[in-house]
């Protein structure tokens, strides 16, 4: 075809995929669905017959996206929401992954026939939640911030252990060397936090200290900047799935120029990835291999959520005092989505046997138990009884630099719940340094008074200096939760 006609196929793709976000979310269904049905569609036993079976290019096309997905992840990922949940879900994300394989594993040689090898990879294939399934229909949920933020963190941190498992199985005829794998695992992991917390953390110290010339070119430095990460991570042989997630979630929540212009261009990065990769995984997949494969997809599948996910969760959780509805439902949360389905593109392409019927097993699993769990989830809230513990929404906070002044500008938005609502501009005790210059109210802006109060939906101009930036964001976080009043109640905004 010639380049105009692939450009309009590939424009009227997006815009499909676009529509079927919208439609996808009134049903609660995660999008990756949609995605992959439009690739089933276009596929060859669609109607424009698109054959497309190089399991290597999707595996490198797969890792791309995959990459893309956990930046947008851990840059959207509000770290005073996780930074509780973190070791917990470091607990799930390693110990309640090999006690997920090593039961589907069994389960798959016991019940469906499958040798060790092919049982073994099918379940470290599976064992992972996917970022991009549990982002998209969580973040819907008025669920307990910790809860959120175990199975947010868990679905960022448990690619990089499953990824050296199942290159250690492609890998090897025999059983691996177990003390090599865990000494090998270790070192990939704690190699990765420490070069995403590093290269994150130089990232943003080089960005709060630069005044680029176009706000546009702060998102594209941040996103490059986590692609560097895994990169330089990837050359020294450690996890670059970890570092590429750790580094963005030091940079999303780091104090950027333009951060909130930041966070939705990730997020549009994000989609166009997700759509690109769900819909290459349903043109890799042959609808003929499907069918064949339904009936063990299902025993495996079940096997995972009704005993492998729950027991995992349960042993990785103890101490971490969860309540049993808490662990219910993040047992039932454990949505898979893409990573599984590329994860499955590795036998694949290191020719391991049965390759084909892992990844027929993978796709069906994935498609019925996202079909089956993602609109349930809200009535699994409510059977668990839980609900937010949010009593606001955050402030959107934008700044831009000024550089002459060595200051900040930052455009404060507050929201209709905010406590912000009815206190008086001195109110705020903002410290020396920084001051309200400007208040825009019903679309006119007015230079206020020290007693004019604000009210909802106000955007406020405030201008700080650098030395007193982050107290001024946290005292206008802690009145937006508090009111007036935040200090005697103990909220400090961090």
């Amino acid at each position: 075809m010639h380049l105009d006609i692939w450009l309009l196929l590939g424009a009227t793709l997006v815009l499909s995929a676009i529509v079927a976000v919208r439609l996808s979310h009134k049903a609660g269904l995660p999008t990756l669905l949609a995605y992959m049905g439009l690739g089933l569609f276009i596929g060859e036993s669609g109607p424009l017959h698109i054959q497309f079976d190089n399991a290597e290019l999707a595996e490198t096309l797969g890792f791309a996206a995959l990459v893309l997905i956990l930046a947008e992840g851990g840059i959207t990922t509000s770290w005073r929401h996780v930074r509780h949940s973190v070791p917990a879900a470091v607990s799930v994300s390693t110990l309640g992954t090999l006690i997920s394989i090593v039961v589907v594993a069994l389960a798959a040689m016991w019940l469906v026939g499958l040798d060790w090898q092919p049982a073994f990879l099918l379940a470290a294939v599976l064992a992972p939640t996917d970022a991009a399934a549990v982002f998209s229909v969580l973040r819907r949920l008025p669920l307990p911030s910790r809860l959120t933020g175990l199975l947010e963190a868990e679905s960022g941190f448990n690619d990089a252990p499953v990824v050296i498992i199942v290159i250690a199985l492609s890998a090897h005829s025999g059983a691996p060397n177990l003390a090599e794998l865990l000494g090998v695992m270790v070192y990939e992991l704690v190699a990765g936090a420490i070069m995403g917390v590093a290269i994150g953390w130089l990232g943003a110290q080089a960005l709060r200290r630069i005044a680029l010339p176009a706000s546009g070119l702060y998102p594209i430095a941040v996103m490059s900047l986590a692609i560097v990460a895994y990169g330089a991570t990837s050359l020294l042989h450690a996890s670059g799935f970890l570092a590429v997630y750790v580094s963005a979630l030091v940079l999303g929540n780091a104090r950027l120029p333009h951060r909130p212009a930041t966070r939705g261009f990730a997020e549009g990065v994000g989609w166009l990835a997700q759509i690109g990769l769900f819909v290459m995984l349903g043109l890799l997949a042959d609808p003929g291999d499907l069918p064949a494969q339904i009936l063990p997809a299902l025993v495996v599948g079940f096997v995972l959520l009704l005993i492998a996910r729950p027991v995992s969760v349960v042993l990785s959780t103890i101490g971490f005092k969860l309540t049993w509805g808490e662990k219910l439902f993040a047992s039932w949360a454990g949505l898979r989505g893409a990573v599984p389905i590329v994860l499955a593109t590795i036998p694949m392409v290191a020719e391991v046997e049965n390759a084909d019927r892992i990844f027929a097993l993978v796709f069906n699993i994935v498609v019925v138990f996202t079909a089956l769990q993602g609109p349930t989830l809200p009535l699994a809230a409510r059977l668990c009884r839980l609900k937010s513990d949010e009593q606001t929404r955050e402030l959107g906070v934008e700044a831009a630099p000024l550089e002459e002044l060595h200051a900040d500008l930052l455009e404060v938005r507050i929201p209709e719940d905010s406590l912000l609502n009815g206190v008086e501009i001195f109110e705020l005790r903002l410290p020396p340094g920084a001051s309200v210059t400007l208040i825009v109210r019903g679309g006119t802006s007015f230079v206020p008074e020290p007693s004019t109060p604000l009210q909802a939906g106000d955007t406020l101009l405030v201008v700080t200096t650098a030395a007193v930036r982050d107290t001024t964001e946290r005292r206008l976080r802690a009145v937006s939760r508090k009111g007036r009043l935040a200090g005697w109640f103990g909220e400090t905004g961090a």
